[in-house]
C-alpha cells in the first residue's frame, strides 16, 4: 500500500481539555481499586479514625467512600475537584518533601473526568454538609445534605464516557478482588485507621484499628504470623525500619503477601522487596516468597513519591544502602528467632508444645540430659515376634527440640518424637545442611583415596568446567586427573560421617558448576557451589543409615551456631505435627 502523501495526514491539533482531562485521568484512575486507593488516602490525610468502603458489582457501577476526618470547607468544594488544586503543598512547592499521601484535588479531579461524582463534606464547625455533583469532569449542581462529620464521595459509571478503557476492566468478582488487596495494602500501611467494606449491602471485610503491627498482620494474614513469625527492627539509612516477618514455615507461593510501606504510605519497591526475600538465602527454595509486613520510616526528603502518578512505587535516595541494611536487619532477625516454629507443617500446622493438662516427658533413665524420652517400651514386639531397636535419642539443644529417633522410611524420611509431636525428618536435607555449613567455614571436605581409581567420562563442558573450577572440584574432596582424550580418572571422593560419595557424583557436581552452581540459592557464585557441593557430598535418598550415624548428623546440625531447617536450596529439613492435629485427624479432639 502506497503511504500517504503529506497533504493526506491529519494536521498537528491541540487537544480539546475535556479529552486530555480523560487521558490524564488514566495515570491515577486504573480500575476500582485504584480509586478506593485514592480516596481512603485522602480520608487518612484529613485524620479520619473509621472509613468505610461501599460497593457495588465491583465497584464498576458504584463505590462510595465515607469517613469521619476533618472534611472540605464548602468554599473549597469547587477547588477540591479541580485539576493542580491541593491543600497538601504550598502553591510554589516544593514537591520534594511531601509528607501527605496523596493530593487532595489531583485525585478528585481524575476521578470525575471518567465517572459522576458525588462529594459530601461536613468540617466538626458546621451543621450540615454541603456537596456538588460532578458529570465527566463538569459540575452540575450544588446539595446541602445532613451527615456527621467528614466526608462521602460517591462514584458511579466509572469510564462511562472512556468505554473502551472499561472494556479492558476485569469481571465485577475479579475487580472486587484487587479492590479488597489495595485496601489490605492501605491498612496494613496505616492499621491505626479502622476499615470496612461491604459488598452489596453486605459486610465482607472489616479491619478494626491496631496499635500492635502483628495483630494487624494477623487480620490480612492469617493468625499463624502471629505465632511463627519475628520482629523486624533497626537503623537504616536516614531512618528505621520496624516490621513483622513470617518465618520459613508459612512462606508464600508469590511475592504478593509481602506489604510494604514508608511513612504511613503503601508502596511497591523492587529493591526493598528484592533485599527480603535475599536475607532469608538458603531458608526458602526459589518458588517461596516471604510474607509479612515491612514499615520504613525516612525523612521526607530522603523518599520519591513523584516516580509514578499513583505513587505507589517510590525512589529512595542511597537505595543500594537502603537495601542493603533491609536486607542485614531482616537476616538478624531471622536468625535471632526461635526456629522451633519453622517445624510446622506449611499449611498451617500449631506450634509444638504439650497439650492443656498433658503431663511434660521425663527423661527414661540413664538418657542424656535434654533428651526428650517418650513413654515407649525399650523394645516393641510384632505379632510375629520380632523385634524394634529401642529409640536413639538425640540432645535437644538451644532453639531446637530433643528427639527420639525411631526409625526411617524409604530409607529417606526419619521418623522421630519430640514432647507430644511426631517428627518427620529428610535423611539428605538435615546432611546437606550440615556439609554446607561445614564448607562456609573450612572450605574444603575430608576425602578418601580410592584403592582402585575409577574412571569416568567427561563431555566437553563438563571438562570446561573442571579446568575452570579445579579448586572448588579438590575442596569438595575429589580428586581428578585426565586419563585419555574425555576420560578422567577418580583417585578420591569426599567422605562424610564414614560415608563416601559415589565417583560418578564428580560428573553432576561439574554439570551445575557448569551452569553457575544451583540457580535456586540466590547468593553469590561461592555459597551456589558450596551448595552445589554439599549436596553431592550428603548422604543421598536410598542410603542405608545406622540410626546412631543419624542421630549423629542431628548433633550436627543442632551444634550450628545458626538455627537451619531448611538445607541449601531452601527445602524443609524438619516437619512437626502437632499431637492436637493427630488427634483431629481420628476424630480424637475431646481427647
Amino acid at each position: 500500500m502506497t503511504p500517504p502523501g503529506p497533504d493526506a495526514r491529519p494536521p498537528i491539533r491541540r487537544l480539546d481539555p475535556a479529552t486530555v482531562e480523560r487521558i490524564a485521568a488514566g495515570e491515577v484512575v486504573e480500575r476500582p481499586a485504584s480509586v478506593v486507593k485514592e480516596l481512603v488516602e485522602n480520608a487518612i490525610d484529613a485524620e479520619a479514625g473509621t472509613i468505610t468502603i461501599r460497593i457495588e458489582e465491583g465497584g464498576l457501577e458504584r463505590l462510595e467512600v465515607a469517613d469521619d476526618g476533618f472534611g472540605i470547607p464548602s468554599d473549597e468544594l469547587e477547588l477540591a475537584v479541580a485539576r493542580h488544586a491541593t491543600s497538601k503543598i504550598p502553591p510554589d512547592g516544593p514537591i520534594d518533601r511531601i509528607g501527605s499521601l496523596g493530593f487532595r484535588g489531583e485525585a478528585l479531579a481524575a476521578i470525575a473526568s471518567v465517572a459522576r461524582l458525588r462529594l459530601a463534606s461536613r468540617p466538626p464547625d458546621r451543621e450540615a454538609a454541603e456537596g456538588l455533583s460532578v458529570v465527566g469532569g463538569e459540575i452540575v449542581g450544588r446539595f446541602t445534605a445532613p451527615r456527621a462529620p467528614g466526608t462521602t464521595v460517591e462514584v458511579e459509571d466509572l469510564f462511562f464516557n472512556t468505554p473502551a478503557r472499561r472494556k479492558f476492566l476485569k469481571s465485577p468478582p475479579a475487580e472486587q478482588v484487587e479492590l479488597m488487596q489495595a485496601v489490605e495494602r492501605l491498612y496494613l500501611a496505616a492499621p491505626r485507621v479502622a476499615l470496612r467494606i461491604e459488598a452489596e449491602g453486605r459486610e465482607i471485610a472489616n479491619y478494626p484499628p491496631a496499635s500492635d503491627l502483628r495483630d494487624a498482620a494477623a487480620r490480612v494474614l492469617g493468625p499463624e504470623i502471629l505465632r511463627a513469625s519475628f520482629a523486624l527492627t533497626g537503623e537504616v539509612p536516614g531512618g528505621r525500619v520496624r516490621g513483622v516477618i513470617g518465618r520459613p514455615a508459612i512462606s508464600a507461593a508469590s511475592s504478593r503477601g509481602l506489604y510494604l510501606a514508608v511513612n504511613g504510605r503503601s508502596i511497591a519497591s523492587r529493591p526493598i522487596a528484592q533485599a527480603v526475600r535475599a536475607a532469608f538465602g538458603d531458608y526458602l527454595p526459589r518458588t517461596r516468597f516471604p510474607v509479612g509486613v515491612v514499615h520504613l520510616e525516612l525523612a521526607p526528603e530522603a523518599v520519591d513519591v513523584n516516580v509514578h502518578p499513583t505513587k505507589r512505587e517510590v525512589r529512595f535516595v542511597r537505595e543500594r544502602e537502603l537495601s542493603e541494611a533491609i536486607r542485614r536487619r531482616v537476616r538478624e532477625g531471622l536468625l535471632a528467632a526461635p526456629q522451633v516454629a519453622d517445624l510446622a507443617e506449611r499449611t498451617g500446622l500449631a506450634p509444638a508444645g504439650p497439650r492443656d493438662g498433658a503431663r511434660p516427658a521425663s527423661p527414661a533413665p540413664g538418657t542424656p540430659p535434654g533428651v526428650v524420652a517418650r513413654a515407649v517400651p525399650v523394645q516393641r514386639r510384632l505379632g510375629s515376634g520380632t523385634e524394634l531397636p529401642a529409640p536413639t535419642g538425640v540432645p535437644a539443644a538451644t532453639g531446637h527440640p530433643g528427639l527420639s529417633l525411631l526409625g526411617c522410611l524409604d530409607e529417606l524420611y526419619w521418623v522421630a518424637v519430640s514432647g507430644d509431636d511426631l517428627v518427620l525428618i529428610d535423611q539428605h536435607a538435615a546432611s546437606e545442611r550440615v556439609l554446607y555449613e561445614r564448607l562456609r567455614r573450612s572450605g574444603s571436605l575430608a576425602r578418601q583415596e580410592l584403592v582402585d581409581p575409577i574412571v569416568v567420562r567427561l563431555a566437553g563442558a563438563q571438562r570446561s568446567a573442571l579446568d575452570a573450577h579445579a579448586e572448588e572440584v579438590r575442596s569438595a574432596g575429589f580428586e581428578i586427573e585426565p586419563f585419555g582424550p574425555d576420560e578422567h580418572r577418580v583417585r578420591a571422593v569426599p567422605t562424610f560421617r564414614g560415608r563416601r560419595a559415589p565417583a560418578a557424583a564428580v560428573a553432576e557436581l561439574l554439570d551445575e558448576l557448569s551452569e553457575g552452581g544451583r540457580p535456586t540459592v540466590p547468593d553469590g557464585l561461592a555459597e551456589r557451589t558450596t551448595a552445589t557441593i554439599a549436596c553431592h557430598a550428603a548422604i543421598r535418598a536410598g542410603d542405608p543409615v545406622a540410626r546412631e550415624e543419624f542421630a549423629g548428623v542431628l548433633a550436627a546440625l543442632y551444634a550450628l551456631p545458626e538455627a537451619a531447617y531448611a538445607c541449601p536450596h531452601g527445602r524443609p529439613i524438619l516437619l512437626r505435627i502437632p499431637r492436637s492435629r493427630l488427634d483431629r485427624w481420628f476424630l480424637r479432639s475431646g481427647t
